[in-house]
Formats: structure tokens, sequence, C-alpha cells
């Protein structure tokens, strides 16, 4: 039986559809009533869930060891400010989560957020359904242990870690609770389309078989679609994508989000192809139950045939449409031998009613 996981009203796993989780987190730009804005278009784009980040940033990045660095590096490049002040505009106040939690209520939304200290790790604990762990967490233990302790479901993102990483973060949270949601993922935030090389969605293959009784996820900063749509065929049902109204707007989220009309196309195409991908079991589809008369062959009179000839090979053709009740290929053998009982005319599809010894 495959895992289930229940995220407020909602069961996520191998049999239940993609549960998608919009990433506002710092594209509120410092304003709650921006960040209830996002929530609203989060839902009609078709999200499941809006996110945000709880971070204080004198406990999340040192300003000396980012200023000892030299100079600011990957998507940081880009930053017109130093990262402390950066983290520091992004944070968002404890007293948001109030506000936050009741829009999603009010839009039919889940609202979680992904805490980067003890003191947020604690105070989100009853505001939301779900805790989510950072790829920069993987290797914090402790952090991890006392997420894994509160009981409630586990996003982990596996960004910038190897398989050691991955399997120590993963067996500190399974033994303390059974649910987890492992995320493939890239940390590479420029939005370059060179980054497809390094999605490597083929590591949801090396999860399933390592970790069998997790629900697969990906979190992703690629353009457009592709890596979405590959992860949810490879068995992914938890998707988090960056989320805004204007990837021109300034900060260290917007460039590489997905805007509204991206969103929704998203999870468009993902419900397309969650139909297509069907269950596995290959039969007769209902919508080609027709096609099987259409396109297969039944045996037919090759000449005009008489009662009591008996059946050779050359008095047999083989074609289309395979009429119901009418003797099919694989069963040509056991035709050729017999006696027609009555005459059968050219053309006419040949039944055993019409056949004897």
């Amino acid at each position: 039986m495959s895992v289930e996981i229940k995220i407020g009203n909602r069961l996520i796993g191998d049999e239940h559809p993609t549960y998608f989780v919009a990433d506002i987190a710092a594209n509120h730009d410092g304003s709650l009533e921006r960040a209830k804005y996002l929530i609203k278009l989060a839902k009609q784009a078709g999200a499941d869930a809006a996110k945000f980040q709880n971070f204080a940033a004198p406990k999340i990045v040192s300003d000396y060891g980012f200023k000892s660095l030299g100079s600011q590096q990957s998507h940081q490049a880009s930053w017109k400010r130093s990262v402390f002040e950066v983290y520091q505009s992004a944070s968002i106040p404890f007293e948001w989560t109030y506000e936050l939690k009741k829009t999603c209520e009010e839009v039919g939304i889940d609202y979680f957020s992904a805490p980067y200290d003890f003191e947020a790790i604690d105070f989100l604990d009853e505001h939301m359904p779900v805790y989510k762990i950072g790829s920069g967490d993987i290797d914090w233990l402790e952090a991890i242990e006392r997420i894994a302790r509160k009981g409630k479901p586990v996003f982990l993102a596996t960004g910038a870690a190897d398989i050691g990483d991955v399997q120590r973060a993963v067996h500190t949270v399974l033994a303390l609770n059974p649910q987890l949601v492992l995320m493939q993922c890239n940390t590479n935030y420029t939005g370059s389309v060179e980054n497809f090389k390094y999605v490597h969605l083929n590591v949801l293959k090396t999860y399933r078989a390592m970790f069998p009784n997790v629900v697969l996820g990906l979190s992703d900063h690629t353009p457009g679609h592709a890596a979405v749509l590959g992860a949810v065929a490879l068995g992914a049902r938890v998707v988090e994508k960056h989320f805004t109204d204007d990837n021109t707007r300034e900060g260290p989220d917007h460039a590489f989000a997905l805007d509204p009309i991206a969103w929704e196309e998203m999870v468009r195409r993902t419900r397309e192809l969650e139909m297509a991908l069907g269950d596995g079991d290959k039969r007769v589809a209902e919508n080609e139950r027709e096609t099987v008369i259409l396109q297969r062959r039944c045996l037919r009179a090759a000449r005009d045939i008489r009662a009591g000839e008996v059946i050779t090979r050359e008095m047999i053709d083989v074609l289309r449409p395979a009429t119901p009740g009418a003797i099919l290929p694989p069963e040509i053998d056991r035709v050729i031998g017999t006696k027609a009982l009555r005459d059968l005319p050219f053309g006419k599809e040949i039944r055993w009613t019409d056949l004897g010894d």
C-alpha cells in the first residue's frame, strides 16, 4: 500500500493529486497587506498552500561571516544590499502569523512557514499543519529533531546535499516521526535555463528505492514547467515553487518565481499529466473499445466456402474489422483442418458456430 500523509484536510501520496505549495517567502516585500494579497492570488492560481519563512536575521546569517567572504556570490551577487540587510528586510514578525493564517483560512488554502531558529520552531507549532525544513538546514540535526518531535508532517528539501546528508536527515526525522515528504531540490536561484542540467530528477528514483516509506516531492527554482512535470511523472506528489505577482520587482526571490498566469498553467498541465499517468494496469481503455473492433483483425473467408469443405490456410483472410464473435488471429491454427458446417460467402467473418470437426 502506498504511503499517505494528511495535511489539513488533504491526503497526499501516490494515489492523490499533487499538492502545490506557493512559496511567497520574501516576496511580501515587507508589507503584510501585500503578503495577504499574494495568498489570495496563489489560491486563485491553483495553489494548495501558501508558505512563508520565519527567521530573525541575527539567528540565520552572520553579518561578519558574509562580509569576510570578500564578495557576494552566486544569486546573492546581484543583491544591492548586504546579505544581512536583505535577510533583515525579508524577515516576518511573529505577529503577522495570525493575519496570514486567517487570510489562508478565508480563501481555503493551507498556511505554513519554514522556521529557521528554535524560537520560530516552537512558536509556529500551534499555527500550521506541516513544517518545512529548508535545504540549508539539512545538517542542523538538532533543529530537525526539534521539528520532528512536534509530531506534524515534515517537508525536507535536499538541495546542495549529498546522499549521506540526506540519509542522516531522513533517519533523524523517521526515528521520531513517520510523516516525511522528501523533496529533491537544486538550490541555485539564478533562474538560468542552464540549471536544468543540475536538477537531477532521477534522484527521485533513488529516494524511492532507499526510502520507500516517504512521500516524494520537488522544491524547484527553474523556469517553466519541465522540472515539475518530470518530477510528477517520477512520483513527486508535493511541488514547491516561489510565487510572485511581478517578476520585475526588486527583491531576492521575485526574478525566479512564477507569476499567477504561469502558476495556473503549471497546475493545469500537472492535472493533465496526472490523468495521463493512469494506474499502471495495462488494459483496453474505455475510450478505445470501439478501436479494438476497427483496428484488430479477424478470420474471414478468402473465397466462397461451401458447407463440408475442409478449411485450408489459403481459404482464410486475416482482415479488419474484428467483428464481435468472430474468430481472432491467435486461433488460426485451430481453424485449419476443420470443416465448414454451412456456406460462407467471400469476405464473411468466420465463427466457431460455422465450423465442426
